[in-house]
């Protein structure tokens, strides 16, 4: 069990990896190859929440701190290296790509610091800083950069307001959707990376039914009640 619970952190660590191939991607402005390898690593960060779960890493593996590990990789791949290509890919050009390689690290910092991130029923407090997220569906339907900018706007001030924001795996309420929604969105980014982002107006109609799904499920929660 040792052994296993270890493998598991071994397994999150590679996340690291995966940020540094997508951050050489980035770094030659080969877009779609970065979204692949951050595609990689977002099904990496879903598989090893249930696993470190499942061995019980705290107690069989407690030499690493598994949520500072999870932290860290996180930080990487959901917040910088989607900042960047949101200025890199001229999603955000000129002044407005600047504004988002400031205010997008600066906000999610403080958030993944706030104790108070995580709610009762495993969802998060706030806009979770998934920018990896939000800028690849973006790199899919590229809006004009008016949108986007209001996006990342909106998005940043939402991390510090009490609106809840689903975790596909985690909130068991609507998960028998949300899941597959997410699947389903994970499943056509990468499709549109491995054909170059070329257009195609079916698969951005996907990315973006089940990006807005997954971004209002939560707040839709909190004012629908749930059945008793």
């Amino acid at each position: 069990m040792r052994i296993r619970a270890y493998s598991v952190h071994l397994f999150t660590a590679a996340g690291a990896s995966l940020a540094m191939l997508a951050l050489l991607e980035a770094a030659q402005q080969d877009w779609a190859m970065m979204t692949i390898w951050l595609t990689v690593a977002f099904v990496v960060d879903g598989i090893d929440g249930p696993l470190a779960r499942r061995y019980d890493v705290t107690e069989n593996a407690p030499i690493i701190d598994g949520v500072l590990l999870d932290l860290i990789i996180d930080f990487l791949t959901y917040v910088m290296i989607p900042a960047y290509a949101l200025y890199g890919s001229g999603l955000l050009p000129g002044w407005s790509g600047w504004l988002a390689v400031l205010l997008i690290p600066f906000g999610s910092a403080l958030y993944f610091a706030d104790t108070r991130m995580k709610t009762a029923d495993k969802s998060f407090r706030g806009f979770p800083g998934c920018w990896n997220m939000v800028t690849l569906a973006l790199l899919v339907i590229v809006p004009p950069w008016e949108a986007i900018l209001t996006l990342v706007i909106g998005l940043s001030v939402a991390q510090f307001l009490n609106l809840k924001f689903v975790h596909p795996v985690r909130t068991a309420r609507w998960r028998i959707v949300t899941l597959p929604v997410a699947l389903i969105w994970t499943g056509a980014i990468a499709y549109a990376a491995w054909t170059g982002f070329a257009p195609n107006p079916v698969l951005t109609g996907v990315v973006t039914a089940t990006s807005i799904y997954l971004v209002v499920a939560g707040m839709a929660q909190q004012v629908i009640p749930a059945r008793s």
